[in-house]
């Protein structure tokens, strides 16, 4: 079910509803999407605003216990709630398997800390948290986390035993010290990896390796990178590769997205944007040989000599490389995207010829290159993949 926290809605009454439906049947899935009325609007409530909406959804929540007891999915935005507030729910939400937060927390700086025996998917979406500690998850198996304030130590993974899909999202601005992903994921060996950069600073910091970042991506399968900024070096990714023996597809997104980068100048500058968003890593083994690459997908592809160059790195580097696939940015773009910056990919017969000579010139590799410019279906999926919709009505 999905409402509004509106003052003539009687939300109480569908609360008692669906309390006395499951009191009375076997109900095997039950969710909520709680919206405020500012959730498809681009303006953002003030704080006065947000504490309004987060105590008038725990009248909601305290006059309906039967039915939050019941509830399999919880999916919630736009609250500012009371420091245990939010405990109180997950308390109370015994069954609860999907929860999905989106701009809720407690105060400026404030901590959220998860205990749940059932909890298997958390979403985390511009919460604003200083911190989020995931104490005790034993069913968790996926977690996206996109946008922290602070660089240090954002997230504590405690006992989460089944963690397999890592979602990062995040803005780098100059002054944010870089992540060490060995550090970051600490005791926990995901999967599948999603890092995203907004177009913005790099936040990762290239490892060598060592025996915790081995740790972490000893089971890593599937990699993907997302909106990384145009004409930088690549090379850095390559950490990853060597740190993750069985990886089997990497896929990554680069692309300057107009539509949403802050673009105007002074603004930047003020609110400390970085204008060097790439990273040098230049200890990427030469010789380095990966046995279990199968796949590269890469969308946003311009053919200039920085995405060149990497490909060429990896086919020698993946041994067992089957499919490289390069699409244009054009289809990941708007209107307006596309007005703005013009397109380097190889188009024609001859260009795509050119371009296949310019990757494979001098290295041995059986792998086939695709070059098109209409992305199949699957690799969509997966380009999306994993995400997390905080009002998604479909799901659960």
């Amino acid at each position: 079910m999905t409402f509004h926290l509106i003052d003539d809605i009687p939300i109480s009454a569908i609360g008692h509803a669906v309390g006395h439906a499951m009191a009375t049947h076997l109900v095997k899935n039950a969710k909520f999407c709680v919206r405020t009325r500012k959730d498809d609007d681009d303006e953002i409530d003030d704080d006065e605003e947000l504490v309004i909406w987060a105590r008038r959804f725990m009248l909601f929540f305290h006059a309906s216990p039967v039915a939050f007891g019941g509830l399999t999915s919880l999916n919630i935005g736009n609250l500012r709630f009371g420091e245990s507030d939010i405990s109180s729910i997950l308390t109370t939400c015994k069954r609860l398997k999907r929860m999905h937060l989106y701009n809720c927390d407690s105060g400026d700086s404030s901590t959220l800390q998860v205990e749940h025996a059932n909890l298997s998917e958390l979403c985390i979406v511009y919460c604003g948290l200083e911190q989020v500690k995931l104490n005790w998850l034993p069913q968790l198996t996926s977690i996206v986390f996109d946008g922290w304030i602070d660089f240090q130590d954002p997230l504590v993974l405690g006992h989460v035993p089944l963690l397999e899909s890592v979602s990062l999202t995040n803005v780098a601005l100059s002054f944010n010290k870089m992540v060490k992903l060995s550090r970051f994921l600490g005791s926990a060996s995901p999967r599948v990896l999603k890092l995203g950069f907004r177009s913005e600073k790099i936040w990762v910091q290239p490892e060598c390796p060592t025996q915790d970042l081995a740790s972490v991506f000893r089971q890593l399968r599937f990699v993907n990178l997302v909106k990384l900024p145009e004409g930088y070096d690549l090379t850095w990714t390559m950490f990853i590769l060597e740190a993750a023996p069985l990886l089997k597809e990497l896929y990554m997104t680069v692309w300057d997205d107009l539509c949403s980068m802050e673009m105007d100048e002074e603004k930047r500058k003020k609110q400390l944007y970085s204008e060097n968003k790439g990273v040098e890593w230049g200890l990427a083994a030469a010789d380095f040989h990966h046995h279990s690459l199968v796949t590269l997908v890469i969308f946003g592809f311009e053919s200039e000599d920085y995405a060149v160059d990497y490909v060429r790195r990896v086919m020698v580097a993946a041994v067992n490389l089957e499919d490289v696939f390069l699409y244009s940015r054009l289809e990941l773009e708007c209107g307006n995207c596309q007005d703005k910056k013009p397109t380097r990919f190889a188009w024609t017969k001859r260009q795509k010829i050119s371009l296949k000579k310019r990757i494979t010139a001098g290295i041995e590799s059986f792998a086939i290159i695709h070059s098109n410019k209409t992305i199949r279906a699957d690799h969509k999926a997966k380009m999306l993949y994993p995400k997390c919709t905080h009002l998604d009505t479909t799901s659960g």
